[in-house]
């Protein structure tokens, strides 16, 4: 959640930088609103409470002294029963406040871009030279079924659209590919993580999904039990609740888990191949680090991602996201986009956010600062990478003109040397 204590000190601001995300001055007005009845029933309550505690030890020393004090025990039950009415309704004021609050997306850091969609992105650096093809490029759907190793009709008769089989060196190639973006996130200190793949809500609450975006997820009916969108839900929530010893900062997490994707409002978009799955893995960094560190540490965590690229052989460039492009919890975000032959263009295959202490604050998680106060880490996620998109992105750079696709070579050790990738019976 946002700092409702600066925000009431800084009403203009917030709706100045607010409003580039879509979010109405009304929207703040009543959220400031509400913020302020709930402060005056609580000052209200309070003296209620302070004055029934001086009574009460007037009328003990009354009765120790043996004199009567039946008139302030009557005026003290009404006082009672006005704290009880005062207590329910600051309760429901609570309750709205948190509601309207959860529902508002992070501040964007002043610097990026402002505008309402994707055009407004800037492009930030090209890594690589797009291969030119002496023949025409494939599809990396062609490409998979044509070799045998990705099978979509099948998994839509077992589980329905967006789904796919891997199949021999296909499931291989993805294995491989998962197992080398985990031993390089070790090698730049990131701790390997087998975390959990359902979470409580309160832990998508924490990073941002809940409540706003419970539409796209999958739910177990009936109980408080959600599979992972991505592993910077469980990541990001190991800490929740608690307060990080200084001297662990920064902590560096990494993990491989499926990810899980309803895909609401994308009817028609990437109905074809790996690109937008309702299951699909995916390699997750997180960080948690001092404010004062976080914007080095999420630069640090954008090469980390474009390593992958570089080692891989992938053409790719970095883009900052507007303001209206921009994750619900983000305030600064660096989209890698790997290059894509068939489809002639960049495609998102990483995302790395900044979340300040925006997803922090939703969880409770805590440091204390040189002066021994406590204080918010920031958070960071960055997918490192999504799985199903590099496989992808490998078959249409790395395609022959038979058919065949030849193996990057930071991916045939965990091969057994294999070289070219042939049609599988």
């Amino acid at each position: 959640m946002l700092d409702m204590k600066d925000m009431r000190n800084n009403v203009e601001e917030y709706k100045r930088r607010l409003a580039t995300r879509g979010v109405e001055e009304k929207e703040i007005d009543d959220l400031l609103a509400e913020d302020k009845k709930r402060r005056e029933l609580l000052v209200e309550a309070e003296n209620l409470k302070k004055h029934r505690n001086e009574v009460s030890e007037a009328i003990a020393n009354a009765k120790r002294n043996g004199e009567s004090a039946e008139e302030q025990i009557v005026a003290m039950r009404e006082v009672g029963e006005k704290i009880k009415q005062l207590d329910e309704k600051l309760a429901a004021v609570e309750e709205r406040v948190n509601d309207m609050a959860a529902r508002l997306p992070n501040m964007p850091n002043p610097t990026i871009p402002v505008g309402p969609d994707e055009d407004a992105n800037v492009e930030l650096y090209k890594v690589g030279t797009p291969r030119k093809f002496d023949f025409e490029p494939k599809a990396h759907w062609d490409i998979g079924e044509d070799l045998g190793i990705l099978d979509f009709d099948r998994a839509a008769k077992v589980s329905g659209a967006r789904f796919v089989f891997y199949k021999g060196l296909g499931a291989k190639l993805e294995r491989a590919v998962y197992n080398f973006m985990l031993d390089e996130h070790a090698k730049e200190g990131y701790t390997e993580v087998l975390p959990p793949y359902i979470v409580k809500a309160k832990a998508m609450f924490g990073t941002g999904q809940f409540p706003k975006f419970k539409d796209q997820v999958y739910q177990v009916n009936g109980e408080d039990m959600t599979l992972v969108p991505t592993a910077e839900v469980p990541l990001t929530n190991y800490y929740r609740e608690e307060v990080i010893p200084t001297e662990k900062l920064p902590v560096y997490f990494t993990a491989l888990t499926p990810s899980f994707r309803s895909e609401a409002g994308s009817a028609g978009r990437d109905t074809r191949g790996l690109i937008r799955m309702h299951q699909f893995n995916k390699v997750e960094m997180v960080k948690y680090t001092k404010p004062e560190d976080s914007y080095d540490e999420l630069e640090k965590m954008t090469k980390n991602a474009g390593n992958i690229m570089e080692k891989l052989g992938l053409p790719y460039h970095v883009i900052t996201l507007s303001t209206g492009d921009m994750g619900f919890s983000a305030a600064m975000t660096h989209d890698l986009e790997v290059w894509m032959p068939a489809q002639d263009t960049y495609r998102e295959i990483s995302s790395c956010s900044n979340c300040e202490a925006f997803q922090a604050r939703r969880a409770r998680i805590q440091y204390r600062d040189e002066n021994g106060k406590l204080q918010y880490v920031h958070t960071l996620n960055g997918s490192g990478l999504a799985v199903g998109r590099t496989v992808a992105a490998i078959l249409e750079n790395y395609q022959n003109e038979d058919g065949t696709v030849t193996v990057p070579e930071a991916l045939r050790p965990y091969l057994h040397g294999l070289e070219v990738i042939t049609k599988q019976d």
